[in-house]
């Protein structure tokens, strides 16, 4: 299930939640039941991060189920060819956590049902199909992160007519990462190195930009400066000597460092007490990390 990077789906979520206004004062709501201390509805939000607890831990099964020939050549101690885990055993786990996204986004509303939908279709097409594309896997793997962001959106009805066009920041995000990933078992080459830098550069100057706009850039600055030093130091240790550990820990801090990058979207929105929570996921992933895989 990959914990540590399942906190990185919810932080996406929270991400999405705040730039659709939900927190703010002037968001208008239709559910009562459990409340935020202002007096917002925590329901929906519960069932979008349970959404995409289910949603991410599906697809991350389903890639080991799908790779588990390779896996047992290049990776032997994973779950499935280490034998700790069936195959079988872990497909009917993965559809299980599947249905649990779906279900739990039908619960809110039917547009975020149908992003939960496509986002499991994108994991899975990725998943069977595309991870081996150098041009189409990266896109399609940034894909299910853009469409996660929209899920999280989704809260306010009308909310991802008005801001789907975010999700192209976490599309160019992950696809950089999703390169980088291809060096993580026998090292990689320094030019798909710089280029993801290229891209990490562009995914901050977006966030920057969107700061500027809505006047958060002073606050905003702090969590981007903490994103960039974690993302650009293993970059460029890796871009030193691109052997495969190296490479491995570029990969791991920069799916960590998702968490950075949402705080930071939800602090160019101006909500920045959810910021501070995004945040706070930050030393649970690490944690995490050290006792489960990341990649």
């Amino acid at each position: 299930m990959r914990p540590a990077n399942v906190v990185t789906s919810v932080a996406d979520v929270l991400a999405g939640i705040a730039i659709a206004g939900y927190f703010l004062p002037t968001a208008l709501y239709t559910t009562g039941g459990l409340t935020w201390g202002s007096g917002t509805p925590l329901i929906p939000v519960l069932l979008l991060c349970i959404s995409t607890i289910g949603l991410y831990s599906g697809g991350i099964i389903m890639n080991d189920v799908f790779d588990t020939e390779l896996d047992a050549v290049e990776r032997p101690e994973r779950p499935i060819p280490s034998g700790l885990i069936s195959k079988n055993a872990a497909t009917i786990f993965g559809g299980i956590c599947f249905f649990i996204g779906i279900f739990a986004a039908g619960m809110l509303s039917r547009n975020a049902q149908y992003l939960s939908v496509t986002i499991m279709v994108s994991c899975l097409v990725y998943d069977k199909f595309l991870k081996h594309s150098s041009i189409f896997g990266p896109v399609n793997m940034g894909l299910c992160r853009g469409l996660n962001l929209l899920l999280g959106i989704s809260i306010l009805q009308g909310a991802v007519q008005q801001y789907w066009f975010l999700a192209i920041v976490p599309i160019i995000y992950i696809a950089a990462i999703t390169m980088i990933s291809r060096g993580e078992v026998h090292g990689g080459g320094k030019n798909t190195l710089y280029f993801a830098a290229l891209l990490y550069l562009l995914v901050i100057s977006g966030i920057v930009y969107f700061a500027a706009a809505n006047k958060q850039l002073p606050i905003t600055l702090v969590f981007v400066v903490g994103f960039a030093f974690m993302i650009f130091k293993p970059l460029l240790r890796a871009i030193q000597n691109p052997i495969g550990p190296n490479i491995g820990q570029a990969v791991k801090f920069g799916v960590i460092a998702l968490i950075l990058m949402n705080a930071a979207w939800a602090s160019a929105f101006g909500v920045w007490h959810i910021a501070i929570i995004i945040v706070i996921l930050l030393p649970i992933s690490i944690g995490l990390s050290k006792a489960f895989a990341v990649t």
